[in-house]
């Protein structure tokens, strides 16, 4: 991560946690949940990463967990951040090295970070090297976005191909509207493919590395 990605991501966090006064995370729970047709059960004993997990407590709500791990390398920084000790742990790490054995994971995930890495396809095959046959990978990614300091890499819809050969079993389309990613998915509106105007949305897709 270069000095000025690095520092973009920081001031970043430092903002939204001045701005609103501690780094709010009970939303994480329904998109881990609902937004996937999860149960919360599905997460009983499951050992699940969270890549470019941020300091907010991503994992906090999934107590029936046996590991919950949070992969970002701001990590460290981010202890000087939270107000609060979480109960997940934290790993200072790129997602391009991800510092664990093959088939580890029963669930991966990455929530708005799989376009702040610098290399996609390592991340991907780190991703496919790590993940338990059977086990799932969820994602969130804008798509359509220009590239910025903290977000380098352009996806278009067609990110999905990327992972095969896992199984693509889940796959919604939404509009990105101006009050972010995850109030523009609750509010549940479908991206208008018709529309050929370029502007940004929302891809949300569960794929399971077969057998």
């Amino acid at each position: 991560m270069n000095n000025r990605k690095y520092e973009s991501e920081l001031d970043y966090w430092k903002n939204v946690l001045e701005q609103d006064g501690s780094f709010y995370n009970a939303h994480y729970e329904q998109f881990y949940t609902e937004l996937f047709d999860l149960d919360k059960t599905f997460y009983n004993d499951k050992v699940i990463l969270d890549i470019g997990c941020g300091p907010r407590g991503s994992l906090e709500w999934a107590d029936m967990a046996k590991k919950r791990i949070g992969l970002d390398p701001l990590a460290d920084k981010y202890e000087n951040l939270r107000e609060v000790n979480h109960k997940m742990d934290y790993v200072n790490s790129y997602a391009e090295n991800i510092p664990f054995n093959d088939n580890y994971f029963d669930v991966v995930c990455s929530f708005n970070s799989l376009d702040h890495v610098d290399d996609l396809d390592k991340v991907i095959s780190e991703i496919k090297r790590i993940l338990k046959p059977g086990g799932i990978f969820l994602l969130i990614t804008d798509v359509n976005h220009d590239p910025t300091d903290c977000e380098p890499i352009y996806f278009s819809w067609d990110i999905v191909d990327k992972f095969k050969p896992f199984e693509l079993i889940f796959n919604k389309h939404f509009e990105k509207l101006e009050n972010g990613i995850y109030q523009s998915i609750s509010k549940n509106v479908p991206y208008n493919h018709e529309n050929k105007e370029k502007r940004y949305g929302i891809l949300c897709a569960k794929f399971v590395k077969i057998l």
